[in-house]
């Protein structure tokens, strides 16, 4: 018969009582439960006063008023500052450098604000390895795991996503998003909405006076594919039909031919008068273009109004360039306090999932051509 909660309460107290002290990481294995269903029981006889809960451990309560939660003032609530005391986190991404650096920053500050600690994995953009990163976090005492799987396209997504639904403990997913109807569509899960990003440029840019801007942007992770269909629903929200289909962009470091198609496609449309405006994903490839446009008699912004997609090192162009941001640190903010506040919940009733969309700004500068944004059409 499967034990009940009061029964496991019963059981968690005698334990402490027996020992006087017992730290919350150790209670799992004594009870034979998972560090979730430990740390939660732990919080909720706290709260009721029948245990002291200070830094990751729990005592037999003293005459003087326990019950806080650990790390916080007496009578503070759980969630609060410092109720994520002790625990420890375990954070999965792609990469550390670039997009990735500010959403690592988010979820650093978030961990150290909540007294946690956070554990880091890099997988490079080799979704093979992802579980067995992962598992290395839970190895390291993650109680809890962010998790940005290195996936390209839907194909990962498919061939390396649902070992994640079947984690033993509370999983965030960072700036991905799960088939609808999929196991993973069941986690919690924090992302930028792309769609609104580049609705946000293709308004902006029509504002001001151009046709129809095109889309140049690469194939190759999941923040370009989601530009890539947010280009297409910003189309028919604006009422608007594609001068021509995306021109493909490749990292020029990596197809030198290929990255140089993408420059002269774009210089065939301008030149051509099919197209006056552009948005460009990512930021790098945004400088290199303008860098090999200015050659060949394309200037930004005189002759082409151009807006990048990341604002990561945009403002650096020689013609500083009018980017998207997507909020990154916040994604990497919200995520962790999301999974601090699962894990230091109450007992009493499972939280429902929550799927978090957080909004980018436009950030305007010169190679647009226009000094600040004007108005919503």
């Amino acid at each position: 018969m499967r034990e009940s909660a009061a029964e496991r309460h019963a059981r968690l107290l005698d334990l402490v009582r027996e020992r006087g002290t017992v730290r919350v990481a150790e209670l799992a294995g004594l009870l034979g439960v998972s560090p979730v269903t430990a740390r939660r029981d732990a919080e909720a006889l706290a709260s009721r006063g029948l245990l002291d809960r200070v830094h990751g451990q729990v005592s037999w309560p003293r005459a003087t008023g326990p019950g806080a939660p650990a790390g916080a003032p007496a009578g503070a609530p759980a969630g609060g500052p410092g109720a994520g005391e002790g625990l420890v986190l375990g954070l999965l991404a792609p990469s550390a450098t670039y997009y990735f650096a500010e959403v690592i920053r988010g979820a650093h500050e978030a961990a150290a604000r909540a007294g946690a600690r956070l554990v880091l994995r890099i997988s490079d953009y080799r979704p093979e390895e992802d579980r067995a990163r992962t598992e290395g976090l839970l190895a390291a005492g993650a109680e809890g795991v962010l998790v940005a799987p290195g996936w390209r396209g839907p194909e990962d997504r498919a061939a390396y996503g649902d070992w994640l639904a079947g984690l033993p403990v509370p999983a965030v997913l960072l700036e991905r998003r799960a088939e609808p109807g999929s196991p993973l569509d069941g986690l919690d899960r924090v992302s930028s909405d792309h769609a609104h990003g580049v609705l946000l440029a293709l308004r902006h840019l029509i504002g001001l006076g151009h046709a129809t801007p095109l889309l140049v942007a690469r194939g190759d992770s999941p923040t370009a594919l989601a530009v890539r269909a947010g280009y297409t629903e910003a189309l028919a929200v604006l009422g608007l039909e594609a001068p021509r289909p995306v021109i493909d962009s490749v990292p020029a470091e990596a197809d030198p031919e290929g990255f140089e198609r993408a420059v002269r496609a774009l210089y065939e449309a301008v030149r051509s008068g099919l197209a006056s405006a552009a948005l460009v994903h990512n930021d790098v490839d945004a400088i290199e273009i303008t860098q090999r446009l200015a050659p060949l008699g394309v200037r930004v912004p005189q002759d082409l109004a151009l807006i990048a997609y990341d604002d990561e090192v945009a403002a650096l162009a020689d013609t500083p360039l009018t980017a998207v941001a997507p909020p990154k640190r916040q994604v990497g903010r919200h995520a962790t306090e999301l999974l601090v506040e699962r894990l230091t919940g109450g007992a009493d009733e499972e939280p429902a999932s929550r799927h978090v969309s957080l909004l980018p700004r436009l950030r305007v500068r010169a190679s647009c051509g226009a000094a600040r944004p004007v108005p919503p059409l």
